[in-house]
């Protein structure tokens, strides 16, 4: 260490030019970072969609949803399987274990569903790995008042798309709302009929017309020469000129044949004689914004993309297209660089304000502005240094990361207050005997131990969250490593920088009078009140005893919640239609929504669509999604979301509107899981748990997986009357499984564009079931057999989906609580549940965000034990025994009445980002303990009792502990008391630390020398 110090004090040149190196070096690290909301989270799940059209949640359960996950689940790694079986749709989430090499896993699910043997019916599996980048970051509206949607669609198409699949860091573009091109083949039956022709013949001849391959190497003319069949059916126009040969038997009336069609003899009529085919135009998904028809565009950025500057990057290749099209508007609907702009400047802004206050606190104390300057240096140049070790681990700028930032101002200055403090106060000491560079080396070297001590002990409480897995160990890492690589900058800063500024700026010394001023009162005060203490222990524990017990008590009346809720002046809804609503139903109350949305003052954008896909949900089918932006200073933001969805499902019966949460974090949501083996006893058991929720007069929106119901007819086939006439199930279900399908023929060239050949079928829509029995059959002996000859039809209900976890089927019941205290309405809900009679086979668990907070609480509460265990070791390695740093730990639970208490006051809950705080305060605590106890131990060891050790030391450092534990909680004040959301890094984790910072440090400066004199007079008991 002597080295250390000597190499800064002779190389101070040196040691500037290093400074500016570091100091462009973090600048260049910091703007050249990735921007991004919360930083990238690995979501070891692989999503299984399979689609089985015209199948219903029963057959999809049992003929794809039942064999996949039996397929999956015991693949290695897996530590659920979850389902859900709905209308022509499976989706199987696999959840792995967080260590599971997810390139690895889809690779092995892939193996597995593609060995399994399905139904020919069934189109294959789609495997993908679920992640957040999955989600649009931008969403855009095109629409044009001069263009048609034709036009439109192909402007979007050949120029838009393109280009912006051209934007680097773009992975894809989907869009909503173009007009599409498709051929449509409708045969006249009369002339089939006439020409004795049958569809099956015809299609087979179309397909082996529409022809095109090698038919490989023959030796011609002394070369090889490749030879290629060319069906030559291309356009619209040969599929119509096709010759369809008809044997003579079968021709028409002399003089009813076309010209040429006449073949070697045998009777040919074109395709267009005996089906009409022509292009038609077709709207698959319908968009709008603000009233006019528009396409939707939605940008999917890589994982490894910039959000911010993928979005710039779009927004200036979309001003290019602008320019060339007059009249286009294209308006943004869905802009997540926006949030992550503001929620950047906002934590800059706090960095910066708390940086203030920190500077203030220190030159109140030290009323010195060279010792000031340098103690602050390590403020900007900390945390330059860090974001360089962030940069090469490709960690993100986030709020997590710029949180951490913002959270270290006050800790990363502790170091150099503690040296500079000791330096200047021995420089102010008249007895001191050293000078210049010398007294520098020995005072810095005197606190390297105590702030070595303090650094690793902080670094090392955040070691066991490196062990909390899930999405929580996940976005708090960034955050630990931010602040240990802060720490680790401050010492290296301390023991170097800072002796070479005090060299420079003290070469003439400073004035004692000053010091010895500004220093006597204070110190005077507590020592006296600290010799009072020690002499009356008892009572000075017993008080705060007592008053650590009364706080306890705050913590039901402060309430749980999982993660504070970020305000975003944009609200997402979407429409769901009962099982069996038309779309032209659908379309019409998106079409009132949007009325709805349109007629409020604060509204600047609304943007629906319906079809074309939901990215938030794969599995929705016929639903309109709306994006709705609101003006930043819309009022009463939250009540405003919560009155829309009352609004939207007043009045109208036909499906559901609810609120879309993009975060995935559902912070307000309760959902309880009901277990069972039939569907009966889940119904049962589902409605009573309903019927509890319901009662709760904080919970909205309470609703059941298993309320959407199918009306279901079954036609149990007559297998007796059946074999009678020669028919089978199959053939009955081949009959009626064709009406309304839309079978691709093949596919033919329009304007470079490849068109899909569909075969009209007619829609067959029936008044009532019994007009469908009166559908016949044709037997082996062309006897038209009705289907109520051959079947019987039992009515009933089937649940629109069917949800599976590990095999076992499951409904939910969920709702939205309006309040804070998450867990104590989750306990209010159990106790209930619990006092429920259900079967023995039925099973009740909470599950959604009381999950996550049981979880979550327990890994952090486990990681803070640990932390604790590892904060004892270091202290014993320290000191070298183990009663000083016993009595050091003694500080740790008085941080909990101020935690509590700041909680309180500040309306705030225990949520993650208070844990995240307390898990802080046994870094930050106990480096005040250790600056402390360091001084008593060395003056013991001059000789002097362990009471005048106490006494001198709580004169010596009183200063700089008050100095550091003030300046962390000015550099906090901005964080604690700003009006603006600070997202994960909230005003919870603030005022926690500031709360427990401050008791702690009053109760610390009390309770630890009391702790500390007992257990020295224990020990010399047992040694006498």
């Amino acid at each position: 260490m002597k080295h250390i110090i000597n190499f800064s004090l002779k190389n101070k040149f040196a040691l500037w030019i290093l400074t500016i190196l570091v100091t462009i070096a973090g600048l260049y690290a910091g703007t050249s970072m990735k921007l991004e909301t919360i930083p990238s989270i690995t979501n070891p799940v692989l999503s299984i969609t399979t689609t089985y059209p015209g199948a219903s949640p029963e057959e999809v359960s049992k003929k794809v949803t039942d064999p996949v996950e039996q397929a999956v689940s015991n693949l290695t790694g897996v530590d659920t399987v979850s389902s859900s079986s709905r209308e022509n749709m499976s989706i199987i989430q696999v959840q792995y274990a967080f260590d599971k090499d997810m390139d690895k896993a889809l690779d092995e699910a892939k193996e597995a569903v593609n060995n399994l043997d399905l139904d020919e019916n069934i189109e294959e599996p789609s495997i993908a790995q679920q992640s957040i980048d999955d989600f649009p970051i931008l969403s855009l509206s095109i629409s044009d008042d001069k263009k048609s949607v034709e036009e439109l669609t192909t402007l979007t198409e050949e120029e838009i798309v393109p280009v912006l699949e051209g934007v680097e860091g773009v992975s894809s573009i989907e869009t909503a709302g173009e007009q599409k091109q498709e051929v449509q083949f409708t045969y006249k039956e009369d002339k089939l009929k006439e020409y004795g022709l049958d569809k099956e013949t015809v299609e087979n001849l179309i397909k082996g017309a529409k022809v095109s391959y090698p038919l490989g190497t023959f030796n011609m003319e002394e070369k090889e020469k490749t030879i290629v069949l060319d069906g030559n059916i291309e356009t619209v126009e040969d599929l119509k000129n096709l010759e369809i040969p008809v044997t003579p038997s079968q021709s028409a009336p002399s003089g009813e044949m076309t010209a040429g069609s006449v073949t070697s003899g045998i009777p040919t009529v074109k395709l267009s004689d005996i089906a009409d085919i022509k292009v038609a135009e077709i709207t698959e998904s319908l968009s709008k914004t603000n009233g006019e028809r528009s396409i939707g565009v939605q940008v999917v950025k890589t994982s490894e993309g910039n959000t911010v500057d993928v979005t710039n990057a779009v927004m200036d290749a979309l001003k290019d297209i602008k320019e060339d099209n007059s009249g286009l508007k294209i308006a943004t609907t869905l802009d997540q660089s926006v949030e992550i702009n503001k929620s950047v400047s906002t934590m800059i802004e706090k960095a910066l304000f708390g940086a203030l206050f920190a500077v203030i606190i220190i030159l109140l104390f030290l009323r010195d502005i060279r010792s000031t300057i340098i103690s602050i240096i390590s403020i900007p140049l900390s945390l330059l240094m860090a974001m360089i070790f962030l940069k090469q681990m490709d960690i993100s700028l986030n709020i997590m990361t710029l949180g951490a930032m913002t959270v270290a101002i006050g800790r990363v200055v502790d170091d150099s207050i503690v040296v500079i403090e000791n330096i200047y106060r021995r420089m102010a000491l008249k007895e001191e005997k050293l000078r210049g560079k010398d007294l520098i080396r020995e005072a810095t070297k005197e606190m390297f131990k105590p702030i070595l001590s303090s650094t690793i002990v902080t670094i090392a409480v955040f070691l066991p969250l490196g062990t909390v897995t899930g999405p929580v160990g996940e976005l708090f890492l960034p955050f630990a490593l931010t602040i240990v690589f802060a720490l680790l900058s401050s010492l290296i800063i301390a023991i170097t920088i800072v002796p070479m500024l005090a060299h420079s700026l003290f070469k003439k010394g400073v004035k004692s009078k000053n010091h010895e001023e500004n220093a006597g009162r204070l110190s005077s005060f507590y020592k006296s009140v600290l010799q009072w203490s020690l002499n009356h222990k008892w009572i000075v524990s017993g008080l705060s005893i007592i008053i650590l017990i009364a706080s306890l008590f705050l913590a039901p009346l402060v309430g749980t919640s999982f993660l504070p809720e970020q305000e975003i002046k944009t609200v997402n809804v979407t429409f769901n239609p009962n099982p069996g609503e038309l779309e032209e139903d659908v379309k019409e109350e998106a079409a009132d929504a949007e009325k709805y949305f349109l007629d409020k003052k604060n509204v600047k954008t609304v943007q629906y669509s319906i079809g074309g896909g939901n990215p938030f949900d794969p599995g929705a089918q016929n639903q309109a999604l709306f994006y709705v932006e609101y003006k930043e200073d819309t009022p009463n933001f939250n009540d405003e979301k919560e009155q829309i969805v009352k609004d939207l499902n007043k009045g109208q019966s036909i499906g559901e509107w609810n609120s879309l949460d993009i975060s995935g974090m559902g912070n307000n949501s309760i959902e309880l899981r009901v277990y069972g083996d039939n569907t009966e006893d889940l119904q049962a058991a589902t409605e009573k748990v309903q019927n509890i929720m319901d009662d709760r007069k904080d919970l909205d929106k309470v609703e059941s997986s298993l309320s959407e119901q199918n009306d279901q007819y079954t036609l149990v086939a007559n297998q007796e009357e059946l074999a009678k006439r020669g028919l089978s199930a199959g053939q009955i279900g081949m009959k009626l499984s064709q009406l309304g399908e839309r079978p691709v023929l093949t596919t033919l060239n329009k304007d470079g564009k490849d068109l899909n050949v569909y075969i009209q079928t007619d829609k067959q829509d029936y008044s009532s079931i019994n007009e469908l029995e009166e559908e016949t059959i044709t037997s082996p002996l062309g006897q038209e057999v009705p289907l109520s000859d051959v079947v019987e039809v039992e009515e009933g209900k089937a649940p629109a989906t069917i949800s599976k976890l590990d095999g076992k089927m499951y409904a939910t019941v969920s709702g939205e609580f309006k309040g804070q205290d998450v867990g104590a309405e989750s306990t209010a809900i159990q106790k209930e549940v619990d006092k429920l009679d259900l079967p023995k086979n039925v099973s009740v668990e909470m599950g959604g965000v009381t999950e996550q907070i049981n979880d979550s609480f327990t890994q952090l509460g486990l990681a803070m034990l640990a932390a604790i265990g590892i904060v004892y070791f270091v202290l014993v390695l320290t000191f070298g025994g183990g009663l000083a740093p016993f009595a050091i730990l003694f500080s740790l639970p008085f941080t909990i009445i101020g935690g509590l208490l700041g909680l309180f006051i500040a309306g705030e809950t225990i949520s993650v980002s208070a844990m995240i705080g307390m898990l802080m305060l046994i870094g930050i605590v106990v480096t005040n303990a250790i600056v402390l106890i360091d001084r008593v131990i060395e003056k013991e060891k001059e000789g002097i009792t362990t009471r005048e050790a106490l006494l001198e030391a709580a004169s010596t450092r009183l200063r700089p502990i008050l100095m550091t534990a003030i300046a962390t909680i000015g550099a906090l004040i901005p964080m604690a008391f700003g009006m603006e959301s600070s997202g994960l890094i909230s005003k919870g984790l603030a005022v926690t630390v500031i709360g427990g910072l401050t008791s702690s440090t009053l109760i610390t400066l009390l309770i630890v020398p009391i702790v500390y004199e007992a257990l020295m007079k224990l020990t010399r008991r047992r040694r006498k």
